[in-house]
């Protein structure tokens, strides 16, 4: 999505999915293969990233943090990402860097859109003008069946206990079982719909496996950058 002054250019990695699935820890994983290979990495998440948009991420995923309508969930979680995409994201491309982050804008297309109901030309329409037309180079979609995935996260918020912050993040684990099927499926169309950008990858492997899936498609896209910068 960009280039530094020396022409090497910087990638833009989202994970996606539901709850559950496995991110945090694909991230990690990922961070420490890709700068064990050279490069320079950046990891983040949102809702958050930088100071003023955690401080947004507290009013959205705490269990006390406030009953938005969904087009006001919209417009917080975009407040957040042009923040987030500007003070971060893109001055780390530029400066050729590979930035990974744990959500973007498919997730307000699959939470706020398919799961709660908001129109996707409206997400579209606060999209444009909070971050113009941006979207990750390589997006990864970890699917999970929703039951599954809100068990693991059950448990991981369970471990998390002794951080009273942390462990309040469970609003949208609060949500039901019917919501998180219907977002599953919005992920899934919401991948079909820009296979250019998106992998699914299954999220029921074991941690290995997803880690090699996603490494192997990082590669090739790596691979397809050099050749075109050399081109």
């Amino acid at each position: 999505m960009g280039g530094n002054m020396n022409g090497k250019k910087g990638l833009f990695i989202t994970l996606e999915g539901g709850e559950g699935s496995g991110k945090s820890t694909q991230i990690r994983m990922l961070k420490s293969a890709l700068e064990n290979a050279g490069h320079s990495v950046v990891t983040t998440r949102e809702p958050g990233g930088t100071p003023d948009a955690e401080k947004i991420r507290d009013l959205l995923v705490q269990r006390d943090g406030g009953n938005w309508s969904p087009m006001a969930e919209c417009l917080l979680l975009f407040a957040a990402r042009h923040m987030h995409y500007n003070d971060l994201i893109a001055p780390a491309i530029a400066r050729g860097e590979i930035v990974i982050s744990d959500r973007f804008t498919d997730s307000t297309r699959a939470y706020q859109g398919y799961g709660m109901g908001l129109a996707q030309d409206s997400i579209e329409t606060v999209k444009f003008q909070a971050i113009g037309a941006v979207e990750p180079d390589l997006t990864f979609i970890l699917d999970i069946p929703a039951e599954e995935g809100l068990n693991r996260s059950t448990r991981q918020l369970a471990t998390q206990a002794s951080n009273a912050k942390e462990s309040a993040e469970d609003r949208y684990e609060r949500l039901g079982i019917a919501f998180h099927e219907t977002l599953r499926q919005g992920f899934l169309l919401i991948a079909r719909a820009a296979p250019q950008r998106c992998r699914i990858i299954d999220a029921l492997q074991d941690t290995d496996a997803v880690h090699h899936a996603i490494m192997n498609e990082i590669r090739t896209k790596l691979a397809q950058q050099a050749k075109a910068g050399a081109a």
